[in-house]
This record gives structure tokens, C-alpha cells and sequence, in this order.
């Protein structure tokens, strides 16, 4: 027996014992990317059992850390994220880079706490996911030259990469779908500090000016609890100071849904009565009843795109900062209704 005949024999062997195909066992012996780290761990593991021999690894493309916004108030990770999650490590599998995350809350985001956290995985470039850099980090990101990606996120000084759904003609666009209702005075419920939040105000107000007796009025949360319960709570508090708004756009679908929750207690049929559409296309929107009228962020290709850029960012390092920006489409539901103008 030859050895190309036997080194085919254990390969067999190796896929055998680990559950998988030979191809997937061929391709992990020679170091090819695509291979989640967990059949890759298993199908080494098997090897080194029976003795099969393992070239040693290639040095391994330049990896990258994810910090990813933390809720202010669970500590834990939003459910808008886990969709750019599941991007970020797909398309990292498939281009063979070494990824790793770590929840942070933005304000303990210090050059300091960054430094730590990408030398404790040995990573060269860090993707900040809802997470706005404070002036001492970017000074500190620039000049030590680390390769950055703003995921759900947008830099106004275009030091920094960034890839982000397109806020202002998304809001734009979910506030004309109102105004195209028949709705004239609107309510807009918002909140945050961020870039892409004042985007979307920013799209609103310029919805309701592209109307004739267009009227809007923004409410902003105060975010120190649950979203849904202040959105419900303001709303409560803006129709018992002035009952004639007819419908709102809301920054997201869990603020949507506490603005729902609020018009029902008051009486109000929805949508006849009053419209709602909200932003993101969240699980919540589906459950809501009746189903949220919304704005669809494709999540997963966020995440996926800002692993390519950041690919190129790694081999490239000397190229302009580039913004990309995701459109976002219009999800029908029983919270909005098309009627003719009064």
C-alpha cells in the first residue's frame, strides 16, 4: 500500500470517528478557512488521537474583535444585535478570520479597556457595534493606527469605516407612508445620544416639512428604564395634552409597541383611529396585535458586510474611510392602513 493510499485510508478514518465528510476533514488538515471552530477543534482532536501527523498551522490572516453595545439597563446583548452577530461570524468563518466578542457599555469604553480587551485576544482590529467612540478613543484609535469598523454606526469626521442602515431616508420613507395614510399631525417618539438616532429625527422632520399641513412633534425618551414603558407613558401624556394627533413614527418597534399598548387603553381603534409605524422589524412587531407596520433593517448582512470591510481595512490600512448604508423597506402591518386625505 502506498502512502497516498494509506494517508487516504486515515483521513477516512479521521471523518469516520468525527461525523463529518472526507472533504471537510482534507480541508481542515490544510489549514483552509470556512470551518466553524467547532468541527474544526473536533476533527483535530480525532487526529491527534490516532496518531494521524498535522502540519503545522500557517500563520493566520490578522483577526478582530467585536465590542458590542450592552443594554444600559439588562447589561445584556439587544436582540437588534444578535442578527449582526450571527453576520459577523459567519462571513468571519468563511474568510478564515479569528473573531472574538465582548460586551461593553459604552461609557467604560476607554482606550484603556479597548487596549486590554483586543491584547487579551491577540486582535489587531475592532469592529464597535452601537457603540459611538468617545473623543479620548478616537484620538487613541488614530493614533495607534488600529483598523476600525462603526457597525449600526457612522462617523461624521470620516476617520473611521462605518456601515449602517440607512436612518435618515428610512425614517423618511416610514413617516411619508403616514403622511400617504392621511395623517397630518404626527407624533414621532424617540431617544439616544447616537449619530444614526438623529438621523432618523432628522428624516422625520423633513417628511412632515415635504407635507402640505404636515405637523410633527418629537417626544424623546429618557431611556433610565424599559423603552416600551416610557413610550407608553409619553403617549399617555402627549394625547392628554392635545388629542388631535393621529398617528406616530416611532425610532424602534419596542417603543411601537408601548405607543400601541397606549391608544388601545385609550380607546382608540388602531388603525382607524390611529397609525402606527415603528423601525428595525423586531421580533416584537410580528407578536404585537395587531402585527407592527415597520421598517425592515437587514441585520445579518450589516454584519456580514462589516466583516468584509474590515477584511479589507486589515490589507489595506493607508485607503479613505468609507461609510456604507444598508437601505431599509417598508413591512406591512394591521398598524397602519392606506385611506384617501380628508
Amino acid at each position: 500500500m502506498t502512502d497516498t493510499s494509506s494517508k487516504r485510508l486515515r483521513q477516512a478514518d479521521i471523518a469516520t470517528r468525527a461525523g463529518v465528510s472526507v472533504s471537510t476533514v482534507s480541508r481542515v488538515l490544510a489549514n483552509e478557512p470556512g470551518i466553524s471552530d467547532d468541527v474544526r477543534r473536533q476533527i483535530l482532536q480525532v487526529a491527534s488521537e490516532i496518531g494521524y501527523p498535522i502540519k503545522a498551522a500557517p500563520a493566520t490572516s490578522p483577526g478582530a474583535l467585536a465590542l458590542i453595545a450592552s443594554h444600559g439597563v439588562t447589561g445584556g446583548l439587544s436582540v437588534f444585535y444578535e442578527g449582526i452577530v450571527e453576520g459577523l461570524r459567519s462571513e468571519a468563518a468563511k474568510l478564515g478570520m479569528p473573531f472574538d466578542i465582548r460586551l461593553a457599555r459604552e461609557a467604560k469604553a476607554t482606550p484603556e479597556a479597548v487596549r486590554e480587551h483586543l491584547e487579551s485576544v491577540n486582535a489587531e482590529g475592532l469592529f464597535l457595534v452601537g457603540i459611538d467612540p468617545a473623543d479620548a478613543l478616537c484620538k487613541w484609535l488614530e493614533e495607534s493606527r488600529t483598523p476600525v469598523i462603526l457597525v449600526n454606526g457612522t462617523d461624521p469626521q470620516m476617520r473611521f469605516d462605518g456601515i449602517a442602515p440607512a436612518n435618515f431616508h428610512g425614517a423618511y420613507a416610514a413617516t411619508r407612508r403616514l403622511l400617504e395614510a392621511g395623517h397630518r399631525r404626527i407624533l414621532h417618539l424617540t431617544g439616544s445620544h447616537r449619530h444614526t438616532i438623529r438621523e432618523r429625527v432628522r428624516g422625520f422632520e423633513a417628511a412632515i416639512a415635504s407635507a402640505d399641513g404636515g405637523e410633527g412633534r418629537v417626544i424623546r425618551l429618557p431611556f433610565e428604564g424599559n423603552s416600551s414603558v416610557e413610550a407608553h407613558a409619553a403617549t399617555l401624556a402627549a394625547l392628554a395634552e392635545d388629542s388631535g394627533f393621529t398617528a406616530a413614527f416611532c425610532m424602534n418597534d419596542f417603543i411601537a409597541v408601548g405607543v400601541l399598548e397606549a391608544v388601545t387603553e385609550l380607546g382608540r381603534r388602531v388603525p382607524e383611529d390611529f397609525a402606527i409605524v415603528g423601525f428595525d422589524d423586531l421580533p416584537c412587531a410580528e407578536m404585537a396585535n395587531p402585527r407592527l407596520a415597520t421598517m425592515r433593517v437587514d441585520r445579518v448582512a450589516l454584519g456580514r458586510d462589516a466583516t468584509g470591510m474590515m477584511h479589507f481595512r486589515l490589507h489595506h490600512r493607508d485607503t479613505p474611510a468609507r461609510h456604507v448604508s444598508h437601505a431599509v423597506f417598508p413591512v406591512a402591518g394591521g398598524s397602519l392602513e392606506a385611506r384617501q386625505h380628508p
